[in-house]
């Protein structure tokens, strides 16, 4: 191995590790050039175009180290990554495959049916997991109503990391947290917010059975939403010490989120809950995130 390519890539890795990703490039980029045919400096340049959101750059980094070492399961799984951002289904079909994930016969998109998965929602700026329903190796869409702020809504296709950035319960069972890295495709619900005042839990049981049947996507943030700090997000909440509120005691007021098309469709729903009881109020209904047309 080229001595200066060796200096070269460890002087990428520094930069990357102190947050200095353009000047690191340029050490990786040095390091491909002197040493052309050693697998790293690709790697490492994939994994920044990866990390930029550049997958076109990340997809063509990725197939070089593939090609200069086939044995390298990480080089497979970001050049699988890049591909599906890509829509590159055949590239995709083959870097999941040369990891080791057997996929199945086609040749568009993966559909693999892999279940529930929590994901972290823009995470230089939202930071909010919620959960999804994972396509593929890559891809994931949004079974959760997000908070406005994430930018984020039920039903959009997202495309993620593979790397563990923390992990959740679901059922008993630890499941690792991935990080999105772009949104592939926005659904056409709209987001949208209110207040609502449930005497019992029974009314708010209610009005969750009327959004199932109305096909509304509904949740209850008051009870659903929990603010974590860093520390815990990105590892696993039950083993850090905080003090998080009893929800055992009743709350009557709600803040209550649907994704529905329209606001009339959300106001239906709320009115006729709120008519079919006593003491049940819903009140400033907010579009909280507007979608596009399509």
């Amino acid at each position: 191995m080229h001595l200066l390519g060796l200096r070269l890539n460890e002087l990428g890795n520094t930069l990357s590790g102190l947050g200095k990703p353009r000047s690191a490039r340029v050490a990786y980029r040095a390091a491909s050039i002197v040493a052309p045919q050693w697998s790293a400096p690709w790697f490492n340049l994939a994994l920044c175009a990866k990390r930029e959101g550049r997958f076109r750059e990340c997809r063509n980094f990725g197939r070089r180290a593939a090609d200069l070492d086939p044995n390298d399961p990480p080089t497979w799984w970001n050049l699988g990554i890049a591909a599906t951002a890509l829509g590159d289904w055949p590239t995709a079909r083959e870097a999941w495959s040369r990891y080791g994930i057997a996929v199945p016969d086609g040749t568009g998109p993966i559909e693999m049916a892999l279940g529930a998965v929590p994901i972290r929602l823009a995470p230089r700026t939202s930071g909010e997991v919620v959960w999804c329903r994972r396509l593929d190796p890559a891809r994931a869409i949004i079974v959760n109503v997000p908070m406005p702020e994430s930018g984020r809504g039920f039903g959009d296709l997202l495309l993620h990391d593979g790397e563990p950035r923390g992990t959740r319960i679901l059922d008993g069972v630890e499941t690792p947290v991935f990080d999105e890295l772009e949104l592939l495709a926005p659904s056409d619900l709209h987001t949208f917010t209110a207040s609502v005042s449930a005497p019992r839990r029974a009314d708010l049981q209610e009005l969750e059975t009327r959004a199932d049947e109305a096909r509304i996507p509904f949740e209850d943030w008051t009870s659903s939403i929990r603010f974590l700090c860093k520390c815990c997000s990105e590892g696993s909440p039950g083993q850090h010490e905080h003090h998080h509120e009893a929800q055992d005691e009743w709350k009557n007021l709600r803040s209550v989120a649907m994704a529905a098309r329209t606001a009339e469709c959300a106001q239906a729903l709320l009115s006729d809950w709120s008519h079919a009881g006593t003491g049940r109020r819903a009140d400033a209904l907010v579009c909280a995130l507007r979608r596009p047309p399509s």
